[in-house]
């Protein structure tokens, strides 16, 4: 007996060897897994942006940047109530619209590119025609409005979440709104959003309750809370919705971003408890997040931090961080949008649209199969046959399979629709649809155009134009023209709505001794021109050319005239 008192430590070092094979087996699986997962990304390509492309320069301060539905243009609204639209492909200003007076807060694209709807801190809502740069309708609110929305599939529908008030659904056509129910009466702090296809609202207030409400006749369909570990609620700050699949995002203010499929919240009903498919969060820095959006595919997430410039990207299936972005230290997020079809982000700060994209390496083999890359010279033997236009000695093989479709009439005329531009429930792509705007192209110097029309058919059409001009200011003269259509300004009425509310842009609210400076465009501001940041810079048309002479004076006498919400600066340039 006392002899065999010696085997137990025998066994417990040969169970404690065991245990070390078996966890360095499986760091050894995790370091394989890890690396094969890198091999598979290098291999395939990131679909997320790694290192920042450029900026671009609005010449006021960007507040708000959205793309259109096909990523060919980012619309950017100003401090100074401008909305600059620039062509993405070329990164050029196409268009500015002179929409509001006040800083533009909130911007949305309908869904064939023709209209632009806006909100202001002044607690407007326009419908701009895109092409023509004029306000085809003006909607007043009496609280400030916080985001606006177009119903994905019915551009007639628009979501507007005013502050401190039950979100609103306007219809454009007739200029009717229905105001959205809510859980609590007392708790009005509500943002909502449409589901990727417009079939339904939902809605979240800052106890963390979520409605899903019938777009059309607003019945309740499901609901449920959010709540924390400790069974306490959280405040809803966002929800977004992914272009692709069913899944959606919640921001909250505990500072986690909770994903959750679509599907499974009406499956659960009213009151329903599901589980989150991730949770998203900085354990480390436990940074608060001020914007959240999907990527153009729905695989990656990307989320703003509220304390600076950094761009956090998450992977969702898996629901690791997969990349940290940062920009320059010290400035503050304003907006984050991602790039509908492309690997790539726009996010703002100090006024200035960042963009983030790809590192673009060349690699020329994907483009000629049979290229080889040489470190260094080669000596190339020439065959003999290989510069003959025809060789003698190649015996003809008889055509067949592959060989013989060769000889097939190939179509060349029909265009078959771009994947990514299409939905799933479309085989088509929208005709109407407005993907570019057309820019008219500037000659310096005319008159030196050795392709122009002869002098004597420029003489000709002078003296046309000289008399064409002096029937219109006769026509002008007597009163025959047609004025400018204003647009139609309908006044939106919200009962138990507080009117002194200010917009979260402006800061909070003061008893006029506030230091803040006033945002927007500065009244009166005689002989102070010249100091003065919000001062407009004058161009010429939209290449960004400063005017000289006379033009710089005309110019200078319009924009002292008051700024109507139609006009666009381009025209009056």
């Amino acid at each position: 007996m006392p002899e065999r008192a010696s085997y137990p430590p025998f066994r417990f070092v040969s169970h404690c060897y065991t245990l070390f094979v078996s966890c360095m087996i499986l760091a050894m699986w995790y370091m394989c897994h890890q690396l094969f997962l890198c091999f598979v990304a290098e291999s395939f390509g990131q679909n997320y942006p790694e290192e920042a492309d450029g900026t671009l320069d609005c010449i006021s301060m960007a507040l708000t940047c959205t793309f259109n539905r096909w990523g060919t243009l980012l619309a950017v609204g100003c401090n100074d109530g401008r909305i600059v639209i620039w062509d993405f492909l070329t990164r050029g200003i196409a268009k500015i619209i002179s929409a509001h007076i006040h800083p533009v807060c909130s911007l949305c694209w309908s869904r064939d590119g023709h209209k632009l709807v806006s909100a202001s801190t002044d607690n407007i809502v326009s419908q701009w025609d895109v092409l023509s740069g004029d306000c085809d309708q003006r909607f007043r609110f009496p609280s400030p409005i916080l985001k606006v929305q177009y119903h994905p599939r019915d551009q007639n529908k628009v979501l507007v979440c005013p502050m401190k008030s039950a979100p609103v659904m306007l219809t454009l056509s007739d200029s009717k709104h229905v105001v959205l129910p809510v859980d609590d009466d007392s708790d009005l702090n509500v943002v909502a959003s449409f589901d990727r296809r417009g079939e339904y609202i939902y809605t979240g207030n800052a106890k963390g309750k979520i409605l899903v409400l019938k777009t059309d006749s607003q019945d309740l369909v499901a609901s449920f809370r959010v709540t924390t570990g400790t069974s306490n609620t959280t405040a809803i700050k966002s929800i977004e919705f992914a272009r692709k699949g069913s899944c959606f995002l919640i921001n909250t203010a505990d500072r986690i971003i909770r994903v959750y499929d679509g599907r499974e919240i009406l499956t659960c009903g009213r009151d329903g408890e599901p589980e989150p498919m991730q949770k998203l969060q900085d354990l480390v820095n436990r940074t608060p997040w001020k914007k959240c959006c999907f990527s153009g595919d729905g695989e990656y997430i990307v989320a703003g931090s509220a304390r600076q410039h950094a761009l956090y990207i998450w992977e969702k299936s898996i629901g690791n961080l997969v990349k940290i972005l940062h920009g320059t230290r010290g400035e503050l997020l304003l907006d984050v949008a991602w790039h509908p079809v492309r690997p790539i982000i726009a996010s703002i700060s100090s006024g200035v649209v960042s963009i983030w994209a790809q590192n673009q390496v060349e690699n020329w083999s994907a483009f000629a199969p049979d290229f080889k890359e040489l470190d260094e010279n080669v000596e190339y033997e020439e065959r003999e046959s290989e510069f003959d236009i025809e060789d003698e000695d190649k015996s003809e093989p008889e055509q067949t399979g592959a060989d013989a479709a060769e000889d097939e009439e190939v179509d060349v005329t029909s265009v078959d629709p771009i994947a990514a531009f299409c939905s799933s429930d479309e085989e088509l792509e929208d005709s109407k649809a407005l993907l570019y705007l057309p820019i008219a192209p500037e000659v310096e110097d005319p008159e030196e155009n050795p392709y122009g029309p002869p002098p004597d058919a420029v003489q000709t059409s002078l003296m046309d134009e000289g008399a064409s001009s002096e029937k219109k200011r006769q026509s002008s003269a007597d009163g025959s023209q047609p004025p400018k259509k204003k647009p139609k300004t309908t006044n939106i009425e919200l009962q138990g709505v507080p009117n002194d509310e200010v917009h979260p842009l402006l800061g909070v609210k003061g008893d006029g001794k506030s230091k803040k400076k006033q945002a927007g465009r500065p009244k009166g501001s005689k002989g102070k021109e010249k100091d003065s940041p919000f001062k407009p810079k004058l161009y010429k048309g939209d290449r960004g050319l400063p005017l000289e002479g006379s033009a710089k004076g005309k110019v200078q006498a319009e924009l002292s005239q008051p700024l109507t919400a139609g006009g666009a600066i381009s025209e009056l340039l």
